[in-house]
């Protein structure tokens, strides 16, 4: 006699179930009601492919293996059956090999029942209906293909007298999926018995063509089965064909119990982490430019989303890197909360055009005030869990519309979880270890086969975006890569801090990845070297402090190991704006040079600052003062700026109608150095407003993996399975709750007056005796329903009684009760 699933796992004792869930924590989300539904849950499809998703290619061909050798009248299958047919090819495995795959598979329930009668569970057929890649017996499809299989000999003789043609195609679907589709009218065509060229384009699954289908169908080789005549159809290969095509190979096809060998030779540690390193200076820096860049002109939204080709490439132009670069780290950017849109009001939306505007967030301060590696860990972080794949931008959607960056059409929900595939076979290979990409993918393919065929162009999307982000270096995962993803996968099976809000950087220490990647880098720096052309050279990273007061008073020229400034009249002038002194200056240079202060820069500073504040701005629409009449003559004959209308009020006073604004920028733009002043006539000096758009939250801290399940600790899975028990037996005890409160004697109208003072008299008595009752009662639907509780006082005209079950309290209207019944 078959035993059920559910009955299988109700004799299981509660650490083999809690091994279970451990196992496929899927089935907790949220807690089964009782064993029943437990396997009901443990054989859905959607549970069951989650399951599979996660085993290897080795066993997943046990798997097929045990769908194989099954009675085919429902029965099991036997594990010396399983072995039997996993050792029937040319390169057997170990059976031990064999064996642990079963265990495996048990423990999963995917298998269940003793090894001498296991069962399959039944979502495995509807997640993969074609075990091995191999069709339906003949008998199930086709009365005639059947004839032709039984005869060996026959069959034999008919696959030797396939044209060459036919004969690719069979080899083909033999390797597997087992169906084809063919197009209209080819199996109407006539059987020409001639050799065509097998199309360029046939592939599982794809469209065979030509003369060659019809020879097949003809012999019974293949079998129609949908479609009809000048229609598209689909064709199946018979498994006792594909068996007979797979005798080199064996049933299974090739098996492999390891994954593969990479035979790329190692690298050395040192130099992948350098290389490593030395490119996540260069991500720092390149996203600290372009946020700038959007800070000085920030990128329009389109109203179908995203940000427009044209403002992409404006970006890399400014950056020096092309636009699939510019689009990655513009993405991962957004992903970290360090850009975001800014809603525009009616009267910026005239300035600035368009509605929405993307621009660096309130975060970017916070970010750009931090350590370099705790700047890149945030990229990083970002990056991993980011459900954006960045390489469809540029490519074209279904409407064959490009997919522009930020686009909602570059949404995947499984990025994370390639990124993280890919990253963990790096991390599992020996330190330093570069697979080829083409390694790589067979390694996939062969760690989690189901997830891996179909994703290889994203695979290799995810190897490339690593290496330009710093995560791995000369193709090998650096060591503090390995860190980061081992502190994300740890965050996304965490159960008591679901969301990731818990980092070591809020507790003040930095995190492991951090740390390792700070050994690495060149120590921050806090000194420069001044040279004679006025240029400024930082000899390595600079500081946060030194590294504001390098953009404020010094422009930007080049980066790499040491950059270079140069202080120019415009930057001494600015710096001047935000309200330093030329006394500021000379201290600043002096105490941060190691070289002597060039004369040339002293007379630069002087020079400039005399001139600063010259000319004094205030509001009348406008004014301009000064003591020099001579300075305010010559503004007044100053042709750039007549379109500002200046007339004298006196001889030391202009007048404008133009706001202050407007009359700095002309002033300025023509060349002089006013200052703004407030109605006191003291001078108002402030570094320029910078428009930010309003902060977001990281992708890291918003939750990870969308597809991970936290992994519950074993007490707690004791837990969860003690109640899953007590909901089985309140489901086996209500099927034995009397017909009274199952609502057998129901009626329509009002209770009887008798029978609802029985009722009240059962209560109070089990609420004396602490006894459990079955109480019947009607919903707020009018649904007649029964529970089993523990009662604990009546009063008010409400029922207050514990749920045996889940120990929770209920309340329950007098006058909704049907009936009740003591529990013998």
């Amino acid at each position: 006699m078959t035993t059920s699933l559910a009955d299988h796992l109700r004799a299981l004792p509660d650490e083999s179930l809690a091994a279970l869930l451990q196992l496929r924590p899927d089935l907790v989300v949220p807690v089964p009601a009782d064993v029943s539904a437990l396997a009901i849950r443990a054989q859905s499809r959607v549970s069951v492919a989650r399951a599979l998703d996660g085993l290897d290619q080795f066993t997943v061909q046990i798997l097929d293996a045990a769908r194989l050798t099954r009675d085919p009248e429902g029965g099991g299958t036997a594990t010396e059956a399983i072995l039997a047919m996993a050792t029937a090819g040319p390169h057997p495995p170990a059976p031990t090999a064999v064996r642990g795959a079963v265990n495996k598979l048990r423990a999963l329930f995917l298998l269940y029942g003793p090894e001498h009668d296991l069962h399959v569970v039944g979502g495995v057929d509807e997640v993969s209906p074609y075990p091995a890649g191999l069709g339906r017996p003949a008998a199930e499809l086709d009365p005639r293909a059947a004839a032709l299989c039984a005869d060996p000999a026959k069959l034999r003789r008919t696959l030797l007298a396939a044209p060459p043609s036919a004969r690719a195609i069979l080899d083909r679907l033999a390797a597997g999926p087992p169906v084809g589709t063919v197009p209209p009218g080819a199996l109407d065509a006539p059987a020409t018995g001639a050799e065509d060229d097998l199309p360029p384009d046939l592939t599982n699954g794809g469209a065979p063509t030509g003369s060659p289908i019809r020879w097949l169908v003809e012999h019974r080789l293949l079998v129609p089965i949908s479609g009809g005549k000048g229609a598209a159809g689909t064709v199946e290969l018979p498994r006792e064909v594909a068996l007979l095509l797979r005798r080199d190979t064996g049933p299974l096809g090739p098996l492999r119990t390891d994954p593969p060998v990479v035979a790329s030779p190692p690298r050395e540690p040192k130099a992948v982490d350098s290389a490593g390193a030395g490119q996540t200076m260069e991500v720092v820096r390149h996203v600290e430019a372009l946020l700038e860049s959007l800070a000085a002109e920030p990128a329009p939204v389109l109203r179908s989303g995203g940000v427009g080709v044209r403002d992409l490439r404006r970006l890399a132009r400014g950056l020096g890197l092309d636009d699939p670069t510019t689009a990655l780290l513009f993405e991962v950017a957004y992903a970290a909360g360090l850009v975001g849109e800014l809603e525009l009001t009616a009267a910026t939306t005239t300035r600035y055009g368009g509605d929405q505007q993307i621009l660096p967030t309130g975060g970017y301060e916070v970010w750009r005030a931090s350590s370099l590696a705790q700047r890149w860990e945030q990229l990083a972080r970002a990056w991993l869990t980011m459900t954006r794949q960045v390489g469809l931008v540029g490519q074209r959607d279904d409407r064959d519309r490009p997919i522009s960056v930020l686009s909602a059409e570059a949404e995947r929900a499984g990025a994370p979880g390639a990124r993280r595939a890919v990253l963990a076979v790096l991390a599992d290979l020996a330190p330093a270890t570069a697979p080829t990409p083409d390694e790589m993918l067979e390694l996939l393919d062969w760690r989690a086969p189901r997830r891996a065929r179909g994703r290889e162009a994203a695979h290799r999307e995810v190897l490339a975006e690593a290496a330009q982000l710093g995560v791995t270096g000369l193709g090998a995962l650096t060591s503090y890569g390995r860190l980061l993803l081992a502190d994300v996968t740890e965050a996304d099976e965490r159960l008591d801090d679901p969301l990731g809000l818990r980092s070591d950087v809020e507790s003040g220490e930095p995190s492991t990845a951090v740390r390792a990647l700070d050994a690495l880098l060149p120590a921050p720096v806090d000194h420069f070297l001044l040279q004679a052309d006025l240029t400024v050279v930082v000899p390595g990273p600079p500081d946060p402090a030194l590294a504001a007061e390098l953009e404020v008073v010094a422009q930007h020229e080049s980066a790499g190991g040491a950059s270079v400034y140069r202080v120019t009249t415009g930057s001494v002038r600015r710096a001047l704006d935000a309200g330093y002194s030329a006394d500021d200056l000379h201290a600043l240079f002096r105490r941060r040079s190691r070289t002597p202060v060039p004369q040339g820069l002293t007379y630069l500073v002087d020079d400039v600052a005399r001139k600063h504040g010259g000319l004094r701005v205030g509001s009348a629409g406008g004014y301009v003062r000064s003591d020099d009449e001579a300075l305010l003559t010559e503004v007044l004959a100053d042709k750039r700026l007549e379109s500002l209308a200046f007339r004298r009020l006196a001889p030391t006073v202009l007048a404008t109608p133009y706001q202050v604004g407007r009359m700095l920028t002309a002033l300025r733009d023509a060349g002089y150095a006013p200052v703004p002043e407030d109605a006191s006539g003291a001078t108002v000096l402030s570094r320029p407003k910078t428009r930010r758009a309003p902060a977001r939250m990281p992708v890291a801290t918003r939750g990870l993996d969308p597809l991970a399940s936290p992994k519950l600790p074993l007490p707690r899975l004791l837990g969860v399975v003690e109640q899953i028990r007590r909901g089985d037996a309140a489901a086996r005890a209500a099927r034995r709750a009397p017909a009274v409160v199952r609502g057998g004697t129901a009626r329509t109208g009002p209770l009887p007056a008798h029978t609802h003072n029985d009722a009240l008299a059962v209560l109070q008595q089990a609420v004396r005796d602490k006894a459990l009752v079955w109480v019947g009662y009607v919903d707020a639907h009018g649904a007649t329903t029964s529970r089993l509780v523990r009662p604990v006082s009546i009063g008010a005209g409400y029922l207050r009684a514990e749920d045996d079950r889940t120990e929770m309290l209920h309340t329950f209207a007098l006058h909704r009760i049907t009936a009740a019944v003591r529990e013998d």
